[in-house]
C-alpha cells in the first residue's frame, strides 16, 4: 500500500492557550513496498506523523492517503476499522500491551476484533511464530512468564496476525541490548521483504536507517527537513549537524578516510566486509600505478 501526505498539519488543543502545531504542511510520498525511516529529535513531529497512518488522529489541515483510504481534514472516516486491519503499529515497548492469560489468546486478540475466523487465526499463528523466533510450545503459557525479549516477540506476533500491508515501527528496539536490537530489526526487514510490506520506521538510530531503509525522512519542527535515499541524505553533513543530527559511523569513516589518505570511496550502503574489500582494491590499484 502506498502512502501520501499532502499539506498535512496537525494542531493539538486548537483554539486554546496551549495550541501546538505538531505537523506543519507536511507533504511526502512512500511507494508501496518501500521502507521509510523517519528521523528527528523529540518534538519534531515523528509520533504525530505515524498516528495518522491508522487513524489514531486525523489531519487538522490537508489529506492523508494510505492505499485507497483517505483521511481528510474536516471529514469523518467511517472505515477506520478496515484501515486499522491493514496498518499494523508496533509501539515502543509493545510488551506493555500484553494482557491475556495465554500467548495464543494475546496473538488472537487483534484478528478476532477484525472478524477473522478462529480457524484462520490458528493458521496465521502457526505461520507467524517461526517468523518472530518463537515455538508453538509457548502458546498455552502466560506471556508474563517469558523474558522481556520473548514478550516483545509475542506482542509483535499479535500485530502481524492481522496480516497488515503497512507496518509502522515506533522505536521497536528501545531497551534492547545490541544483539537484541539487531535480531529484531533483521526480523522486521525479513518480513518486509518476504511479505512485500510498506514499512515506516521511526528511529533515533542512524545506523538502522542506513542499513534497512530505501528512503529517509528527516523531521524538524513538524516539517520535512530532508528526504531522499540514505546515501544522499547522509552525505549532507552540515545540514544534519544544523538540526543536531550526526551522520552514521560508516559515512563518518569514509569522510575521515578521504581526509587522511585521499582515498575517496562513495557510500552505497556497503557493510564492513564490502568496505574492506573496496579499500584493499583501491590501495592495490594505487600501488600498481
Amino acid at each position: 500500500m502506498d502512502i501520501a501526505f499532502k499539506d498535512v498539519s496537525y494542531i493539538y488543543q486548537r483554539n486554546t492557550p496551549f495550541e501546538h502545531r505538531a505537523l506543519d504542511k507536511l507533504s511526502f510520498e512512500v511507494p508501496s513496498g518501500s521502507f521509510l525511516a523517519v528521523i528527528g529529535h523529540t518534538g519534531s513531529g515523528k509520533s504525530t506523523l505515524i498516528q495518522h497512518l491508522n487513524g489514531l488522529v486525523q489531519p487538522t489541515e490537508g489529506e492523508v492517503r494510505i492505499g485507497d483510504f483517505v483521511l481528510k481534514a474536516g471529514q469523518k472516516n467511517k472505515d477506520l476499522k478496515r484501515l486499522r486491519s491493514k496498518v499494523g503499529v508496533v509501539f515502543q515497548y509493545p510488551e506493555h500491551q500484553l494482557f491475556e492469560e495465554t500467548i495464543a489468546k494475546d496473538i488472537a486478540f487483534g484478528p478476532t476484533n477484525f472478524g477473522v475466523e478462529q480457524e484462520e487465526i490458528e493458521r496465521r499463528t502457526k505461520e507467524i511464530l517461526p517468523a518472530v523466533g518463537l515455538s508453538e510450545k509457548y502458546l498455552e503459557r502466560s506471556p508474563f512468564d517469558l523474558s522481556g525479549g520473548q514478550m516483545r516477540r509475542v506482542a509483535i506476533a499479535g500485530v502481524l496476525a492481522s496480516k497488515p500491508r503497512v507496518l509502522v515501527l515506533d522505536e521497536p528496539t528501545a531497551g534492547l541490548d545490541p544483539r537484541g536490537q539487531k535480531e529484531i530489526m533483521d526480523m522486521f526487514y525479513d518480513l518486509h521483504v518476504r511479505e512485500g510490506l510498506t514499512t515506516v520506521l521511526v528511529t533515533h538510530s542512524m545506523e538502522d536507517a542506513v542499513k534497512y531503509a530505501d528512503e529517509v525522512l528527516i523531521m524538524s519542527g513538524g516539517k520535512k527537513y530532508l528526504q531522499g535515499k540514505p546515501e544522499e541524505v547522509f552525505a549532507q553533513k552540515e545540514r544534519l549537524n544544523a538540526v543536531q543530527l550526526d551522520v552514521p559511523e560508516m559515512v563518518q569513516f569514509l569522510n575521515e578516510l578521504k581526509t587522511r589518505t585521499g582515498i575517496d570511496l562513495p557510500f552505497h550502503k556497503q557493510d564492513i566486509t564490502e568496505l574492506a574489500a573496496e579499500i584493499a582494491a583501491k590501495i592495490g590499484k594505487g600501488a600498481s600505478e
